[in-house]
């Protein structure tokens, strides 16, 4: 067995795994990262395109923003669709300003990747039977084989940044962790095509045939969804098939403005809401989609793991500097307050926009009624926007 220390081993090699890896380096604090998938599987992964400002300050501090200040869009609104016409919600005049951007999870994956391979820090990638011990003393650990041997990592703390079916939270007692779950009753069908943009900015559509949703990565490349039925298989939906079903769903404008074209990717994904209580665990501290998972359809997945980051991040930078557990203590409630505000907004999006199959008793699809009663009123009530707008953009940190 071969045995190493750090101060901080991070389970898992996405964006939030590499970005708190990035920003402990340079606050000076040793880390390990191990992941069990490949790097090129990690980066294989079609995920957000939105990012909050937040996320971009983060990412700015970590010393890897330089390609994303030059390539990512400034998105100052969005729009939704809904009874054949497109409304216009003002994000950057109804916030003070803020904005989004549109810069790809995996260009953002790429950018830490490049910088941890630059700073020559250790990454184990193709991990098998990793393994948490003794989270809940003052000796965690990690355990896992590769090529025939058996390697621990000793160190003061673990994260878990291993994702929803990761090692991390699996290895906590159930009586000792709480979850909460809504699946919801469709996916998205999404595919990533090479053509134009339908509109500068992202188009939200609630339609009778159900809900889609006009993306992109870049200038150039899209990310459009439509929703699915949770039976679909990819093999019943040719590329004709979703783009004459995406263009149905839009206003007239945006369908005679549609781009099509050959898919290069191609996926249909579950939708739910999920959160573990609490997020720490003695010496193991979850973040990201290990703790949480949101609806896609208010852009929050990603920046919500990038707000764990921040906290976890300066609460591990106050214990090593300040000599204070007081962060890290308090890293749960604080992180958990914000994440319900974003599940919250995310499935008020997702049962705003999306065709819900009708339930006992609701007769006259009384639920979509109410959605065109609750959009008309979202788009002729500026408080309304301004609610919308900011928890859009990002609601502010708890200092």
């Amino acid at each position: 067995m071969t045995i190493s220390r750090t101060q901080v081993v991070i389970v898992g090699a996405g964006p939030s795994g590499l970005l708190l890896g990035q920003l402990l380096h340079r606050a000076g604090i040793a880390n390990v990262i191990v992941e069990q998938r490949s790097g090129d599987y990690v980066l294989s992964r079609i995920r957000a395109g939105i990012i909050e400002q937040i996320c971009q300050d983060l990412l700015i501090e970590a010393g890897v923003g330089e390609r994303m200040l030059a390539e990512g869009l400034v998105h100052k609104g969005i729009e939704l669709c809904f009874a054949g016409q497109r409304h216009h919600i003002d994000l950057h005049g109804l916030t003070g300003g803020k904005t989004v951007m549109v810069y790809g999870q995996t260009e953002i994956t790429r950018d830490l990747m490049d910088a941890r391979a630059s700073a020559g820090l250790r990454t184990v990638y193709e991990a098998d039977k990793v393994a948490i011990h003794d989270y809940d003393t003052s000796t965690p650990s990690l355990s896992y084989h590769q090529h025939g041997k058996v390697y621990t990592v000793k160190a003061d703390f673990i994260a878990g940044c291993d994702g929803f079916h990761g090692v991390c939270r699996a290895s906590v007692p159930a009586a000792a962790i709480q979850n909460f779950e809504r699946v919801y009753p469709f996916g998205w069908l999404g595919i990533l095509a090479d053509v134009p943009p339908v509109s500068d900015e992202l188009i939200y559509s609630n339609h009778p045939r159900g809900f889609a949703l006009c993306s992109m990565r870049s200038k150039t490349r899209v990310r459009h969804y439509v929703q699915c039925s949770l039976d679909d298989k990819l093999e019943d939906w040719s590329d004709d098939r979703f783009w004459s079903e995406l263009k149905s769903r839009l206003d007239p404008q945006a369908a005679a403005r549609l781009h099509t074209g050959p898919s290069i990717e191609k996926s249909i994904a579950p939708l739910r809401s999920f959160v573990a209580e609490p997020m720490r665990f003695g010496n193991l501290f979850l973040a990201g989609d290990a703790a949480h998972i949101v609806p896609p359809t208010g852009a929050k997945g990603l920046n919500l793991a990038a707000s764990d980051v921040r906290y976890l991040s300066r609460a591990f930078i106050e214990n090593y500097t300040e000599k204070s557990y007081a962060g890290l203590a308090d890293y749960s409630r604080k992180a958990l307050r914000r994440i319900w505000k974003a599940e919250r907004f995310s499935w008020y999006m997702t049962s705003l926009l999306h065709r819900f199959p009708l339930g006992p008793g609701d007769t006259g699809n009384v639920g979509a009624k109410m959605q065109q009663a609750e959009l008309d009123y979202l788009v002729n009530s500026k408080a309304a926007m301004t609610s919308l707008a900011e928890n859009y953009v990002g609601l502010p940190f708890e200092e």
